[in-house]
């Protein structure tokens, strides 16, 4: 089961969003509603997600993005203002994504899961912006890709997650993983933002 800190200032939201993710079979094993107190329920609980509201009381969430994934969890930002600026900062810091508060309860159960299995979940407007301030400082590719590694990059490129992958490839989940971690390591990119992002630099995309 997937275990999450809700991070959210906002006792009505809170609930809200907590009721969801438990419906879907999502453990809250806590909740924060300071930086402070995210800080010290997340290093008591160890997570596997924190959904981080990004404007809390007494500071800027995604000013705690680098320690929480230092700690090994992924992080997925709650906000009300969604800009490619916004969504660069939070890619830039490692965070797994970026939701706003206006979104239906159930995507925002689907994104928990997303990025819970590895998933990079940015709205697709957003896209172009934060991979635009990605470029120039990665590496430089590497191999050559196969065929069917060019058509998980093409994929990659379009948003699109796992298992949407795994259909459109025709093969099994774990394939489509191991596809998409080949492409990863080729590139030496260490997300599939960063990846499509390398691509884009060199060329891979055109």
């Amino acid at each position: 089961m997937t275990r999450v800190v809700l991070v959210e200032d906002h006792d009505m939201v809170a609930e809200a969003i907590g009721l969801a993710l438990e419906r879907a079979g999502i453990e809250v094993i806590a909740r924060a509603s300071t930086v402070a107190a995210a800080l010290a329920e997340t290093r008591r609980a160890e997570p596997d997600v924190i959904l981080l509201d990004r404007r809390l009381p007494d500071g800027d969430g995604t000013a705690l993005i680098r320690e929480f994934v230092r700690g090994g969890a992924k992080v997925l930002v709650l906000t009300g203002e969604a800009t490619a600026s916004v969504a660069a900062r939070v890619a830039e810091a490692g965070g797994a994504g970026l939701m706003l508060k206006s979104a239906r309860l159930d995507d925002l159960v689907e994104a928990v899961r997303r990025v819970a299995d590895g998933e990079v979940v940015f709205d697709r407007k957003l896209l172009a912006g934060v991979l635009d301030r990605l470029t120039g400082r990665v590496k430089v590719a590497g191999a050559t890709l196969t065929a069917r590694e060019q058509e998980t990059l093409l994929l990659l490129a379009e948003g699109v997650g796992t298992d949407q992958i795994s259909s459109r490839l025709g093969v099994a989940r774990n394939t489509a993983r191991n596809h998409v971690q080949r492409v990863l390591d080729k590139l030496g990119a260490s997300s599939k933002l960063e990846a499509v992002s390398i691509a884009r630099r060199e060329g891979l995309l055109d």
